[in-house]
């Protein structure tokens, strides 16, 4: 990965995985589909889209699982900290939770998707917009 660019790093709670990703994410969101809230175990999950050949796991293997026709989840197979989400339907995009990354503050989500499957008393950053 090119120096030049900035190189962010994260990975999972125990730290048998280990990944970075090259420059800034194409966009950062609040997911509120119930897939991403089972996968993730909160009642929101924050994601980053990158190009999928910005991002490198840089230490251990993260365990893959398709979660549902199209799509493929990783984890860590020691700790289970969900790692990143797959979907044919973006085929050059891999999507890094944003938890897992060694400085979550640095990426700001600009909107809310699956706004439709909210959890009714959430209430986050009501000022961005919302994708139904």
């Amino acid at each position: 990965m090119n120096g030049d660019v900035p190189r962010h790093e994260g990975g999972c709670l125990c730290g048998q995985v280990r990944y970075a990703c090259l420059g800034a994410p194409n966009w950062v969101v609040h997911c509120h589909c119930a897939s991403c809230r089972r996968a993730s175990g909160g009642v929101v999950a924050t994601w980053a889209g990158y190009t999928a050949d910005t991002y490198v796991v840089t230490k251990g293997a993260p365990v893959h699982f398709a979660s549902s026709p199209g799509v493929t989840r990783s984890f860590c197979g020691d700790c289970g900290s969900p790692l990143t989400y797959e979907a044919e339907r973006f085929p050059s995009e891999i999507h890094v939770t944003v938890a897992t990354l060694d400085r979550p503050e640095d990426f700001a989500p600009s909107r809310h998707v699956y706004s439709r499957e909210r959890v009714p008393w959430l209430h986050l950053d009501t000022h961005l917009p919302g994708h139904e």
